[in-house]
This record gives C-alpha cells, sequence and structure tokens, in this order.
C-alpha cells in the first residue's frame, strides 16, 4: 500500500491558520489579562467544548491546575467536561443543549471567567453555556473556526482560527491556550 499524503498542502494550511492565530495577538494579551484578574480576585476559569475541543478543555484545566512549564501555585480552574455521571446523566434527564449551561449555572459564579471552545462556533450547549454565564455576570471567551456569527453576541472575546477544516482549528485553538499558559506563567508564582 502506498499513502501519498501531501505534507507540504498540510503544512501549508497549518502555517495559515497558525498565522492567523499570532496576527491576534493583542486580543490573546486581552483575554489573558482578564484571566489573570479573575484568578488574582480568587476566582476559578471554566472551561468546555465537544469532541477534540472536551479533550482541550481537560488538558488546559490540568495545565492550569497543575503546571505548565514553571512550578507555580496551581490555578483554579474546572473543564466542565470529565465528570461522565453528569454528562450522562444531564442529557439523559434533560437535553444534550443545556449540559455545560446547567454546569455554569451550578459551579459558576460572578467573577470566574468561562472559556468555550466549538470549532463550528454553532454548538448548541457551548452557546447555551455562554448565555447562562451572561445572567451569572461570568465573563467568556469564545474559541472558534471561521464561523463566529453565533457566539460574538454572546461572549466578551472571541478568537477565530481561520480555518474550515476542524483539525486545522484545533490546532489554532491549542497554540492560543499555550500562549495564554505562557503568559500565566510570567504572572504567577
Amino acid at each position: 500500500m502506498n499513502i501519498n499524503l501531501d505534507f507540504a498542502a498540510i503544512a501549508q494550511e497549518h502555517q495559515h491558520a497558525i498565522g492567523s492565530v499570532f496576527a491576534q495577538s493583542a486580543q490573546i494579551q486581552a483575554a489573558t489579562q482578564l484571566i489573570i484578574e479573575t484568578l488574582q480576585n480568587g476566582h476559578k476559569v471554566l472551561w468546555c467544548g465537544n469532541g477534540g475541543s472536551a479533550a482541550e478543555a481537560q488538558h488546559m484545566a490540568a495545565e492550569l491546575m497543575v503546571r505548565y512549564v514553571k512550578n507555580r501555585r496551581p490555578l483554579a480552574s474546572i473543564a466542565l467536561t470529565n465528570d461522565t455521571s453528569i454528562l450522562t446523566a444531564h442529557p439523559n434527564d434533560y437535553d444534550f443543549d443545556s449540559l455545560f449551561a446547567r454546569q455554569v449555572e451550578g459551579l459558576g459564579q460572578t467573577g470566574d471567567f468561562l472559556i468555550g471552545m466549538s470549532t463550528s462556533g454553532t454548538s448548541k450547549n457551548v452557546l447555551n453555556a455562554f448565555a447562562m454565564a451572561k445572567q451569572k455576570g461570568i465573563k467568556t471567551m469564545a474559541l472558534v473556526g471561521q464561523n463566529d456569527q453565533a457566539v460574538k453576541v454572546l461572549v466578551d472575546i472571541t478568537l477565530k482560527v481561520d480555518s474550515q477544516k476542524t483539525a486545522r482549528v484545533q490546532e489554532g485553538h491549542t497554540v492560543i491556550n499555550h500562549l495564554i499558559c505562557e503568559m500565566l506563567d510570567l504572572v504567577f508564582d
């Protein structure tokens, strides 16, 4: 079997997507400043997303709670994608679309910060989490692909990865999240 993957084309897609991330450096710094203020004021960062974005939510909550590079104190962070009992009970008893909103309602407090990831920009459960966060006075940031129409009216900050391919968007989200961690490592001991 001969596999002919066009590595050059994929590299070009990746470079374009990641380039779109670095073009938003001012917005990433502004978002990080809000996260810093959240944590310095004794509040927490909540994360949510579906599929690969759920895995990224767990990844990032761990980066904040454990460490990124520097040994520092834990930073209060919760992935709303971790509890399998909630993830199965809520959709069974209610519906999937309100899964994250319910957790934001129960765990979120005014002063917290919610980061929702949706490669499509249209994940109803993420959009509903943002709506609940707004009701509770929680600052919000969306990480999306090219489609930000549904989400941008619900959040404080939107960061877009310029790609229509899920893999490239997810790669961009990881870069954004790691840049945030780099900055947090400069501030917290």
